[in-house]
C-alpha cells in the first residue's frame, strides 16, 4: 500500500495539535493515556517500560492497516 505523503504530514501535525500544551509546546511521543487506553482494547503491547517502542497485536495490526488505508492510501 503507498500512503499520500501530505496527508500523514497533516495527521501528524493534527496530532500535535490536538496534543498540545503550554501554548504551543508538545511531546514527540503520543500521550500516555492513549497509549494505555490502545493497550487496554487489546491494539498493541504495554507501552510501559524502558523501550521505545510498542507492538501491534494481529488484531491492533488489521485495525491500524485498515484505517492507514482509508485516510491515507492513494489510488493505484
Amino acid at each position: 500500500m503507498e500512503y499520500d505523503e501530505a496527508k500523514l504530514q497533516e495527521a501528524v501535525l493534527a496530532l500535535l495539535g490536538a496534543f498540545e500544551f503550554e501554548n504551543g509546546r508538545v511531546w514527540k511521543r503520543y500521550d500516555f493515556a492513549v497509549m494505555d487506553a490502545r493497550h487496554e482494547q487489546g491494539c498493541i503491547t504495554d507501552p510501559h517500560g524502558r523501550t521505545e517502542s510498542v507492538y501491534l497485536t494481529p488484531e491492533g495490526l488489521r485495525k491500524a492497516k485498515a484505517l492507514a488505508a482509508e485516510k491515507f492510501g492513494t489510488q493505484v
